[in-house]
């Protein structure tokens, strides 16, 4: 397993991942990412700006994260103040013919590599309400759960915020 920073050629790659992970979000209720999101235009800046890691195995990307410092306005809902420097997961997704081996594992424990990396000692994430994957992993890498939010850029869903401090 491979991690390190995307480049605009795997673009198609992470496409054709975004596609394998999407109809099953669906069928899990997960209605956060769609037709419209995340697209290549999405990804294109992440790489521009250096925010976007991909996990390799035998040549082949089976994971991807945009690891930020973006807070949403609404994360102020949660109780945090978005003030402070923090390290923001976002774009987390898993080849579903890989899950189960640590890749997303691995994507969080990049996101601390680079929170320490920035001097930064807050790491924060949110997630679907629907998102149950999510939801029993981000508790074992220690994450606590902060609040629920809406978002205004996805309307009629609820997510779930966490927080760890390194």
């Amino acid at each position: 397993m491979t991690i390190r920073l995307a480049v605009t050629e795997d673009i198609p790659l992470i496409m054709q991942l975004v596609r394998k992970v999407v109809p099953l979000m669906r069928a899990a209720g997960n209605f956060q990412w769609g037709d419209d999101y995340p697209n290549p235009e999405v990804f294109t800046n992440d790489i521009t700006i250096g925010q976007l890691w991909v996990v390799e195995m035998e040549d082949e990307i089976v994971g991807i994260s945009a690891i930020t410092t973006d807070q949403d306005p609404e994360y102020a809902d949660a109780g945090w103040d978005i003030t402070e420097k923090a390290i923001v997961t976002h774009r987390l997704a898993v080849d579903p013919d890989c899950q189960g081996k640590g890749i997303a594992k691995a994507l969080m424990n990049q996101a601390e590599q680079v929170a320490k990396a920035s001097g930064i000692s807050i790491l924060r994430v949110d997630t679907n309400s629907k998102n149950m994957a999510t939801q029993a992993l981000f508790p074992k890498l220690g994450y606590q759960f902060s609040g629920e939010i809406n978002l205004a850029k996805r309307p009629g869903l609820r997510f779930f915020c966490y927080q760890k401090l390194l």
